[in-house]
This record gives structure tokens, sequence and C-alpha cells, in this order.
């Protein structure tokens, strides 16, 4: 140990060293990008600054665990691996990126296949003491007589599975396996979807991708940043360390009910309302919504003094709006400036007077000033917001059964209803059909026709200029991948003198922002409508589909991946498989195998790596109190889950099955099996790492009286 901690030592000063000079760097060109100096000038210096904002977060996140192997080859190099790369004075390589093709090895080496590999360590640190070591010696015959007496330790995996949990998910990158490292490493373009049972691992494998792929294709993705996508904020708040752990820091992590701007939202439809609402016909029915606020009045328009629009007329101007193929709002202004034109050519022909050009510039927008034209022309084709319309969709009996008669009575809610998950993808699809509001709506003059002033004629002018500046040092810096929002992003932080924000901070506050990679985790629980909210945020396609067809508990989630994938991505996507479970013990899974052939019929249940020595056991309640059953049950060792049915998990301060996806605990009590669906039975049963208990009243369930 003594010789490993003398190069950790020497790690750590040249982690020092670089974050210090960065630091350095960020605060210098911050300070400078603050300054006075022409457009260009401020906007080089904020390219500089952030950059160096980035580097230095990347070095300040590594600092625990900085490294975590060594690799010893037949030719007596040795490499150290760790969350980042580190060299000496004349660039020679101190420490390997577990990212970089020369530290793959330590990943899939077998004694069966070492390659050039005779050792593969493991290095266990606290702080920046080095407090044990793990050898794997992969080729006998390739280690010298003393290089054999140095061999330490047990297998480095076994020791990460038999540690307590903590409530937080740890990186795996010391203990990453072959068929992990194989869908770490997959190539970045199309969607991999990465199908895996409880403990395989799909999570941190998938999270491990997404740091991989910075590494690999930063220029191309560290700009557009990365999106996660969990299931609940719980379990977000699980893996919301792992990424930074290794060193990134460009992800927004989102539940699908964080999808929409300023909905945040956790709650969930009935079922056979999230079937309804999940369907893709709600595309069409959208569209249908829209279109019933786009009307031409069948009786014409007379607002009197010869201001007439025949009904053939204003059936024109919807139809021709409508040919536009453009989103309602903008569609709108040329809806009404044609029938505000109409207006016009008949009030001058009322009044004698030729509709000359000049004629024409001006007496529509006096027109609209007027309060009755306004009252008249607006209800036509109204200026509305996402919510407007789905609010509107959802509380209005006679609008659900002209658009959505066969879904009306599962869609229909009392007003004043809040928002679900489930109405996050119609909020999303409501803006892409509507398009955004024009800047007059927003503050409630509700049209487009103001002149504009000299003023704002010339704050144009400048906001143009900035964002030509801003262009113009992004090309030169060679950062123009999709780089027109960051002009903007850039130009925008002179105008609003806005502190420095990160890509994902950014992202995070932009619907429509263009992610470079998005993770989905339990995918299998997104709904068709969920999936094109999901793919709005990544048009390349570049997908991390992480999930588990047999855990699927949504009315409206996937029952095979193709199914839910090839009307979006047909021919784009692939799939891989991890097949062995590093978190159940096997006589856990032996149990959960069993619920498994009644829930899922066609699924096979993974492979336990993990012998264990405690079985499962059942504990009767005979009068049903639940919570003074819990209270009597032995004080476990290390973390406890209690998951209990939707009805009775508040009363019980425990976790619904629900908001037990993708954790694990190192004790689990599942209360009143029975209650459960075999889907949400099979989840229940393998979020444990040590024990399982099973409280019941009810009869247990079939499978598991007859495998306890």
């Amino acid at each position: 140990m003594r010789i490993e901690q003398a190069h950790l030592d020497l790690l750590y000063r040249h982690l020092d060293t670089a974050r210090e000079r960065a630091h350095r760097t960020s605060a210098g060109a911050h300070h400078g990008a603050a300054a006075g100096g022409t457009h260009q000038a401020r906007l080089e210096r904020e390219v500089r600054a952030r950059e160096a904002a980035r580097h230095a977060a990347r070095l300040d996140a590594v600092e625990r665990g900085l490294c975590f192997g060594r690799l010893d080859e037949r030719d007596g190099t040795v490499h150290h691996i760790g969350r980042t790369g580190l060299t000496d004075e004349a660039y020679e390589p101190l420490l390997l990126d577990w990212r970089a093709p020369a530290a793959r090895p330590f990943y899939t080496a077998t004694p069966a296949h070492p390659g050039t590999v005779v050792r593969r360590r493991h290095l266990h640190t606290e702080g920046r003491t080095v407090t044990g070591l793990d050898d794997e010696a992969l080729d006998l015959a390739g280690l010298d007589e003393s290089g054999r007496r140095a061999l330490v330790g047990e297998a480095a995996l076994l020791a990460a599975l038999a540690r307590e949990r903590t409530g937080r998910m740890a990186t795996a990158v010391a203990t990453i396996q072959a068929e992990q490292d194989r869908v770490i490493r997959s190539p970045l373009p199309g969607a991999l979807v990465v199908q895996g049972g409880p403990g395989t691992g799909k999570t941190l494998a998938a999270l491990h991708r997404a740091a991989y792929l910075l590494f690999t294709h930063r220029a191309a993705l560290e700009r557009r940043g990365v999106l996660v996508i969990g299931p609940t904020t719980g379990f977000l708040r699980y893996i919301e360390e792992v990424l930074p752990a290794l060193g990134e820091t460009e992800v927004v992590l989102r539940t699908v009910g964080e999808l929409f701007p300023d909905v945040t939202t956790a709650r969930t439809d009935a079922p056979a309302t999230a079937v309804a609402k999940g369907g893709p016909w709600m595309t069409e029915v959208l569209r249908r919504a829209v279109a019933a606020h786009q009307s031409a009045p069948a009786e014409g328009i007379d607002l009197g003094d010869g201001l007439r629009v025949s009904a053939r007329a204003c059936a024109q101007a919807r139809d021709a709006a409508r040919g536009l193929r453009a989103p309602h709002n903008r569609a709108r202004t040329h809806y009404l400036r044609t029938l505000l034109d109409a207006l016009a050519i008949a009030q001058a022909l009322s009044l004698g007077r030729p509709y000359d050009e000049e004629e024409a510039h001006y007496a529509p927008r006096e027109l609209w000033a007027r309060e009755d034209v306004r009252a008249a022309l607006d209800p036509l084709w109204p200026a509305l917001t996402p919510r407007q319309l789905v609010e509107r969709l959802l509380t209005d009996g006679e609008l659900l059964a002209e658009v959505a008669p066969e879904h009306a009575a599962a869609l229909l809610r009392p007003p004043g209803s809040p928002w679900t998950v489930e109405d996050v993808p119609l909020l999303d699809e409501a803006a892409e059909l509507l398009g955004d509001l024009h800047p007059t709506d927003r503050t409630g003059s509700a049209t487009g026709f103001a002149t504009e002033t000299s003023t704002e004629a010339g704050a144009a002018t400048e906001d143009e200029e900035e964002l030509a500046f801003a262009q113009g040092v992004l090309t030169i810096t060679g950062q123009t991948d999709d780089a027109l929002l960051d002009a903007a992003a850039l130009a925008g932080r002179f105008r609003e003198d806005s502190p420095y924000r990160s890509t994902a901070e950014r992202a995070g506050a932009d619907r429509t922002w263009a992610y470079g990679h998005v993770v989905v985790d339990e995918a299998q629980e997104l709904s068709a409508m969920a999936w094109r909210t999901v793919l709005r945020r990544i048009p390349t396609n570049s997908l991390t589909v992480v999930g588990d067809l047999a855990q699927t508990g949504s009315p409206a989630g996937a029952r095979s991946w193709a199914q839910m994938l090839d009307p979006h991505l047909p021919g784009r996507w692939r799939e891989e498989r991890l097949t062995v479970n590093y978190r159940t013990p096997e006589p856990i899974m032996a149990l959960a195998a069993a619920v498994l052939r009644t829930a899922a019929p066609g699924q096979q249940p993974p492979e336990s790596a993990r012998p264990g020595t405690d079985r499962p056991r059942a504990v009767p309640v005979p009068d049903g109190d639940f919570a003074a059953a819990l209270a009597e049950l032995p004080a476990p060792v290390g973390t406890l889950g209690v998951i209990a049915p939707d009805g009775k998990a508040p009363a019980l301060g425990a976790l619904t099955v629900t908001a037990a996806k993708g954790l694990e605990f190192d004790n689990v009590v599942v209360v009143e099996p029975a209650a459960l669906a075999p889907r949400d039975l099979y989840v229940a049963l393998t979020r444990a790492t040590r024990t399982l208990t099973l409280l019941h009243h009810r009869p247990l369930p079939p499978e598991l009286a007859g495998a306890l």
C-alpha cells in the first residue's frame, strides 16, 4: 500500500495544481467579461469564462475516488485508472481516464481472455488515503515471483455487492462488468435499448454511458447537454451524485412531470384516464381541439356603417390561414389581417373613396384600434396558451364530445383540477400546435398589429448586432455545433447583465432545447404521448433507453419495445440485454422468479450473482395491524425500505411500488403482497440486497406460498 499511497499523493498534487489554475483562469475570465470593450471582445471573454468554469467544475467533481484501479501488463507497463486523466509536466500520463480506450481492459480482461494484462488491482480510498487493495491475477504465468507474493485482497465486485446501501447510488466505475462495458461504449448514433431485469445495473450502465459519451464526443455534446429522465423525483435524488462524481456536470435531471416549463407534478391519473391520455390518438384529438378554436361565422360579420364581410369571405380567410400549415397563434395573425383588410375595403367602398396603398397601410390598424372590431374578430381565432387549450379540452364536455367522443368519459374532469404527469405530454403537444404568442398577445392587447416605434426598432437592430457578434465568436473559437442558441445566450448575458449559467441551467429552462443525448430510465412506463415529448428534445434520436418489460406498471406503458419505438424510430434502435443480477441474493430472486412466471410468462428473470444466506420470511398479521407489526420487527442492519399497496402506504409511512422503482435497500418489508398486482409484486420483491420480509393479513399469493 505504501507504493500506491505515494502514487496517489502525486496524483492529488497534480490535481490541485490543475484545479487552482482552472479556477484562476475562470475568475480572471469572468472579471474580464464584465469589463468594457466592444461586443466582440466581451463575447470572446465570455466564451473563455464558460470553458474555464466547465473545466474547473469537472476537476472539482473528481476529488473523491480520484484513482481506483491499476493495470499491470506482461511487458511491465503499469497504468493507473481513475475518474479523469492527468499528465505530468512532460505530458506523460500519470492517470488514465476510465473512458479512454487504453483503460478498457480494466473492464473487459478475464482469466480466459486476459489479453496483455497479468494483474488488475482495485484501490480502495478514503479521502486521499489508500485503505485497501484487491488484486485479480488474470495471467499467473505472466507474473514474476515478487508479483505473485504481492497479490492481496478479494474480488472487488463481491466486496462492492456486500457493502451497505447509503440511500444514494454510487458510481460503479471501479467494478463495471464486461456486459455493462459493452453498453457503456456502444456508439453514439441512434437509440440503444438496454433491457435488463432487476439488479442488472442497467441504470448505472446508462449513466456511465452518458459520462463516456460526454468524454468521447465532448465537442458535440457538452454545449447541448445530456437529459436524464427518471420515473420519480425520489429516484432522481438517488442517482443525482453519479454523473458529477464522474466529472460530468452538463446534465439535466427531470421526470416526465417536469418536462414542461413551470409545471412540476407527481400526481397520476386513474388507469382508464392514463390510457386515454397516453394513446397516440391524442395527437388528433388535440388537433381537432385547436381547429375548434378557428371559426368563420356562418352569418358573416356586420358591424354597421358599411363594415361587412360575407360568410363566404370569412370561410375563405379561415381556410387560407389553415392552409399555411403554421402553428395556430402564427396563423391567427394572417386570418385577422385578412378580415381587417376585407373590412377596410368595405368601409372605403361605403364611403365612396378609393382603397389605395395608403388606405391599405393605415385603415386596418385604425379598425383594430376600435373596441367593437376587436370584440367581433378576436373570438373567431383566439390567441391560446397550451394551458388554456388543455384545460378547456379536459373540462368542457361539449368540446370533448366533438373532438374525442370515444374517450370523452375518461378524459372529462372538474375545472381547476391539478395537473397530472399524464397532462404534461398533452401540454407539450399543444405547445407545438399553437406556437408562441405574439409579444403583444402576452401583454394583453391580444394582437400583433401595433406599430413598431423607433425605440423598438433600434433595440431590435442592437439585438441583431449582438447576436451576430456572438455567432462570429463561436465560429472563430470552433464552437458552432447548433450554436445559434448559445450565441443568443451569450448576447443575452450582456443585455440582461445576468450571471454565468451552465448548459444544464439554460437547457432546463427552455422547452425547445435540443439535447445532445437523452437517457430514459424505467422507460417501459412511458406512454406513446410521453415518447413524443421525449423525442422532441433529441432531434438526432441519440438515446439510451433503459427498462425492463417485466416491470411495466403503467397501463399506458410498453408491452414490447417494438410496439413503443417503431412508430417513432423505425429501424433506428438496437437492443442490448443485461442478464446478471448483482443486487438480489439468490433465495430472494428465486421467490421473485416464481412471481414473474405469473406476472410476465414470456420474460426470463436475470441470474443472481449473489448466493445469500438469509431466506425470505413471511410474518402473518392476524389482526391486520401492520403499523404494530412493523414496530415489532427486529431493528435491521443497514437501510430499510417498506413497500405497501397504494391505499396503505401513506398511513404506514411506506413507499408505493411506483416510488420504489429503481431504488434498492439492504432490507425490504413488503406489506400485504396479495394486494399487489403480480408485476408490482415482482418489483417490490427485487428491491432487497440482503433480507426480505413479507407481512400479510390475507393469504399469500399461491406463487409465493409455494416457493417459501
